[in-house]
This record gives structure tokens, C-alpha cells and sequence, in this order.
């Protein structure tokens, strides 16, 4: 292990990962996993995601002693996991399928240092309001539905689809902010601390 690598890294590519652990007044250093997200024949989504979170960490396993968290999100429907929209009219025919619905989702989050690891699983409901060809029109001319699971992002203009929640906001965004408090405790790193990114 490089001798200038934190206490702490976050096995992501996402900014709003980033962005949600830095809440937590941790310093971090941010090294994306390079894996093979395809799912596997018949896999469940909730063990898709936790999957995914413990092989990205495997992937960044030579990172020594530095405690490392990865995550992995989906967004369920009928047990069927709407992942990132590969085009505008893969973006369309999820947000229709959403509209006026209720799904789930979910993310795993695990958290390792040397042979100790800890994956948790989240699970949050989120009911979308009834959504016009127009309204959709409008939403896929921004740049939000890009780049998200199920085509929508929670904490920009998707936010006025949603009418009901039951669990973590955070977690829909793609991390849970309690449940990776916790994790992270479990392993003797305490929130609000330290702040900023390495």
C-alpha cells in the first residue's frame, strides 16, 4: 500500500456517492472498481447488488490496509432491475413503466480492511406519481436520466415524481447514509471527525 493512501477509500466512479460520504465529515480517497456488471442467468436483484458491491472491493483488494467501501444500487420493478438507460428510448420505456407505480430499491454497501468485510443490504419503496408523455419529454431533454438506474435521479427535477417514500432517500441516491455510518463505525471509523476528500 502506497504510504499516502487515507484511512478510508470509496471503491466508485459516482460523484453522488462522493458527495453523500463527504456528508459524514470523513476524509476519502475515491478509486473506481473496474469489473464485469453483467448479471448473472436468473440472479435476483438484491443478490445482483451485493454481488457487485464485494467484487468491486475484491477488484481494489491490493489496497492494503486502507478501509474500502463500495456500493452498488439497482431500481426493481416486478423483480425485474431497470439498471442505467442505454438510450433515450431505453430512458422512455422505464419512466413509463414507473409512472404511477410503486418499486423498490436497492443498494448494498459493503465495507472491508484486510479479511474483515461487511456488506449491508437497503431497501427503500418509492411510489412515482402518474407521468405525462410530456412531462417524460420534458425530463429526458435534461441531463439527469443519464447515467442513473432507472433512468431518474431523486435529488434533481425527478424529485417532483416522487408522491411517497418509506426508508432512506439517501439510499435511492446510492448510499445509505445510516446504515454506512454504522458499517463504517463497526470498523472504528466515527463520522464528523475529519472533513474533506483526500
Amino acid at each position: 500500500m502506497e504510504s499516502n493512501l487515507p484511512a478510508l477509500v470509496l471503491g466508485s466512479a459516482s460523484p453522488r456517492r462522493a458527495d453523500l460520504l463527504a456528508q459524514l465529515g470523513l476524509k476519502f480517497q475515491v478509486t473506481a472498481a473496474d469489473i464485469d456488471e453483467t448479471p448473472q442467468l436468473d440472479e435476483a436483484p438484491r443478490s445482483y447488488v451485493q454481488r457487485m458491491a464485494e467484487e468491486k472491493a475484491d477488484a481494489l483488494a491490493d489496497l492494503g490496509s486502507s478501509l474500502l467501501l463500495t456500493a452498488d444500487t439497482t431500481v426493481v420493478l416486478d423483480e425485474v432491475s431497470l439498471g442505467k438507460p442505454q438510450d433515450a428510448a431505453q430512458a422512455r420505456q422505464m419512466l413509463e413503466r414507473l409512472s404511477d407505480r410503486s418499486h423498490e430499491v436497492y443498494t448494498a454497501v459493503c465495507a472491508r480492511q484486510g479479511l474483515c468485510s461487511e456488506t449491508v443490504l437497503v431497501r427503500t419503496l418509492v411510489e412515482f406519481a402518474p407521468l405525462t408523455p410530456a412531462l417524460i419529454d420534458a425530463y429526458l431533454s435534461t441531463d439527469e436520466p443519464w447515467d442513473k438506474a432507472g433512468a431518474y435521479a431523486i435529488q434533481g427535477l425527478a424529485g417532483s415524481f416522487v408522491r411517497r417514500i418509506d426508508g432512506s432517500v439517501s439510499n435511492v441516491i446510492g448510499l445509505p447514509l445510516v446504515e454506512t455510518r454504522e458499517l463504517l463505525a463497526d470498523f472504528g471509523l466515527v463520522a464528523g471527525l475529519r472533513g474533506g476528500r483526500a
